[in-house]
């Protein structure tokens, strides 16, 4: 199966290149199944290779983009913004089918032909791609020269095919000029390698209410790092968490630091909030709970990216990839902080 090769080709050379430092890694047997798995209570279950978590500019997201775009057949991709000519290129050459919100649709205009974009005033925020129906990436980089080397963002790319077919069903819900609405996910939940993740789209699915979920089953910590964060109702949960006795910290982007901005009453509430120093955007929209769950995608956690525009979110149940996260909270709370 040449996905298959793909995603082992991707993870050897990510390995080669000295990224997957972390020393419980592994490669999971491929093994094909794809079962409902009665001791589950019916969540689809499968098995494929572990995902991969990517973080720009260090880890240069685009390059590995491009390699899976190259050694793909079927490639469907929605993108807030597009910029970098190889990736363009190779789009094009490759007869992918792309998606741009219309404020950035005229800098890719005429570079793809299979070329559509947003038809509303609110964001196609999404940031996704579908390969060979059996491969999403996601997350919150936007595939542009300073979302790939200046801004901090991160890229996971998970080998599923009940994943994949979610993010071909919201693809092909916007391709046909539906947006910011839907039908509901048909696979919210599923086991992958028995890890359970978690996928929903924004508005249609209520994000929010799903990330409040999982917030309020925190009971030791929860991290963030948030380029917007006016959210009130999430806000509360946070300070809720915190009066608990749950650690809450936070890394807010600082040109984001306005009169909406959840921060201030975060401080106020003694939670430990901090802003970035990076010139370009500390662009993530993540938290991480317990060290084990992690909650990611192209959502802001604002009412806009809830109930407006078009997103899409990841939580996924696992320490490792809770771990990679951690690791860029680090990184980022150690270089890019004041």
């Amino acid at each position: 199966m040449k996905s298959k090769k793909v995603i082992l080709a991707m993870l050897l050379m990510i390995a080669i290149l000295g990224y997957l430092n972390m020393t419980d890694f592994r490669i999971a047997d491929y093994t094909g199944r794809s079962v409902l798995d009665p001791d589950k209570q019916g969540i689809p279950s499968e098995y494929s290779v572990d995902p991969v978590v990517m973080f720009c500019p260090r880890d240069d997201c685009a390059h590995t983009l491009e390699f899976i775009i190259n050694n793909s057949d079927t490639i469907h991709c929605a993108f807030f913004d597009l910029d970098i000519p190889e990736l363009i290129g190779a789009l094009e050459a490759k007869n992918a089918s792309v998606i741009v919100d219309a404020d950035n649709h005229g800098l890719v205009k005429g570079k793809i032909t299979h070329l559509k974009k947003d038809t509303r005033t609110a964001f196609m925020h999404n940031k996704f791609c579908i390969f060979d129906n059996s491969i999403i990436l996601t997350g919150s980089m936007n595939p542009t020269h300073n979302g790939n080397n200046r801004n901090n963002n991160n890229m996971i790319i998970i080998s599923s095919s009940y994943l994949a077919e979610n993010y071909e069903a919201e693809f092909q819900e916007m391709w046909n000029g539906e947006f910011g609405k839907g039908g509901r996910t048909a696979n919210p939940v599923i086991m992958l390698n028995d890890q359970r993740i978690e996928n929903w789209f924004c508005p249609e699915d209520w994000c929010a209410n799903k990330i409040m979920n999982v917030l309020e089953q925190a009971n030791e910590s929860i991290y963030f790092m948030t380029f917007s964060f006016t959210h009130d109702d999430i806000g509360d949960i946070l300070i809720e968490k915190h009066k608990q006795g749950v650690e809450v910290k936070g890394i807010f982007e600082t040109r984001q630091n306005r009169q909406y901005s959840e921060m201030d009453k975060l401080n106020k509430s003694g939670i430990h909030v901090m802003t970035d120093t990076n010139p370009a955007a500390m662009h993530h929209k993540v938290f991480i709970i317990d060290n084990r769950t992690v909650i990611t995608g192209s959502m802001n956690p604002t009412k806009s990216g809830d109930t407006r525009n078009d997103e899409n979110v990841l939580i996924v149940h696992g320490p490792r990839i809770a771990k990679a996260y951690l690791q860029e909270f680090g990184n980022i709370f150690n270089n890019f902080i004041k």
